[in-house]
């Protein structure tokens, strides 16, 4: 007995040991898997929760974010205005998911970004577009000024494959993305704004950095 305790005893602080290296290394790993500007997941950490999305939800919707105007602010502004309008940015995408349970946002580099949104019913899609646009236009604070960046949206329904195309999977991941990238580009083509997958043109247009129309659309902005 005295043999089995004192084992019990050396063994204690080792497993005490063992458990903090553990809860470190998980740190470690969930730190490299995170974008350190924007704080998102980076790719292939982003692909793989898509993937798992896709596996368990018809109507999922997987949104393509690519800034418009980011170099000029970068020139105009310095690279550190260019680093807050990446993580406002990232802010904004992950407030306007963050109301549908699941979702999941990404960093792909620069200044794209990516989303892959569990969706109730497909027409909640342009509502999400719609305030994902105004809040990312929306002028954030550097340095005692407001600035803004202008962005097209593109967004695909993984509903909206072909009967005989995959229902999950990297195949139909990759065509997903595909198709929010072209629909991204119709809407840069547009002069920016968001497109609805649905839609044969963007549901809004971008001046200076907001949706045509409203208020503030005729200033003279950074973008």
């Amino acid at each position: 007995m005295n043999a089995l305790l004192t084992a019990v005893s050396a063994a204690g602080p080792l497993a005490c040991g063992w458990g903090v290296h553990g809860l470190l290394l998980g740190r470690r790993l969930t730190a490299a898997r995170r974008d350190p500007l924007s704080g998102l997941w980076t790719r292939a950490a982003f692909e793989r929760a898509a993937l798992r999305i896709l596996g368990r939800q018809m109507h999922t919707a997987f949104i393509l974010v690519d800034l418009d105007g980011f170099k000029a602010l970068n020139d105009t502004a310095g690279h550190a205005a260019g680093d807050a309008a990446i993580r406002a940015t990232a802010a904004s995408l992950t407030d306007a998911v963050s109301a549908y349970p699941g979702a999941v946002a990404g960093r792909l580099g620069g200044d794209e970004f990516v989303a892959a949104v569990p969706l109730p019913g497909t027409h909640t899609l342009p509502w999400l577009l719609d305030a994902l646009h105004d809040a990312i236009t929306a002028p954030f604070r550097f340095e005692g000024s407001d600035l803004t960046v202008g962005v097209s949206i593109g967004a695909s329904l993984s509903s909206d494959l072909l009967p005989d195309a995959p229902q999950g999977g990297p195949v139909a991941l990759s065509l997903l993305m595909r198709l929010a990238d072209e629909a991204m580009y119709r809407a840069k083509r547009a002069g920016g704004g968001w497109c609805d997958p649905a839609a044969a043109t963007p549901g809004c247009t971008t001046t200076a950095g907001r949706r045509t129309g409203r208020p503030g659309t005729t200033g003279k902005e950074v973008a």
